[in-house]
């Protein structure tokens, strides 16, 4: 049994208009989120063997701030550029490239792509996966290279704006 926890970074801010799309940081909301939502999975139990970001600085925050919540040793973090601005089949080829060692990977990221790749490996309509949440996938395989489209099942969909009001 292998589990991806698809992440969407927390929200971004917007403030410096000059700053380039890769530099934007988390914004206030989304500093609050990031740490509301590794609060839920750590009363849930849940542990990442392995953490792939995008470099992205907003997406990068999310995952540090995550493992921090989760007391995850941040050498887990691995920074992986095709999750920016990358195609399904990239995140596909991520994915399959985990080492078989691990039951559990997170993968954090951005929009449309992290929602895409959601829909096509459990088959579900999620239409749109807001900023910080979290949809944990199961495969029932041995191997992250058996994880084919539509192979995988969700066990939940959790974003903060379902517990918090702005």
């Amino acid at each position: 049994m292998k589990k991806i926890y698809l992440i969407r970074h927390a929200k971004s801010s917007w403030k410096d208009e000059t700053l380039d799309d890769f530099e934007r940081p988390l914004n206030g909301r989304g500093k609050r989120d990031v740490v509301f939502m590794g609060k839920r999975l750590k009363m849930f139990d849940v542990m990442p063997d392995l953490i792939y970001t995008s470099p992205a600085k907003r997406a990068l925050k999310t995952a540090k701030e995550l493992a921090k919540e989760l007391e995850c040793d941040k050498k887990r973090i691995i920074s992986a550029d095709t999750l920016y601005e990358g195609s399904y089949e990239s995140y596909l080829d991520l994915i399959h490239s985990a080492d078989d060692k691990h039951a559990s990977i997170f993968i954090i990221a951005h929009n449309p792509t992290i929602t895409e790749v959601g829909e096509r490996l459990s088959g579900a309509i999620l239409s749109n996966i807001p900023t910080c949440a979290i949809v944990c996938i199961s495969f029932d395989v041995q191997s992250f290279k058996e994880i084919t489209e539509e192979s995988g099942h969700i066990l939940f969909f959790d974003y903060p704006k379902k517990h918090l009001k702005d």
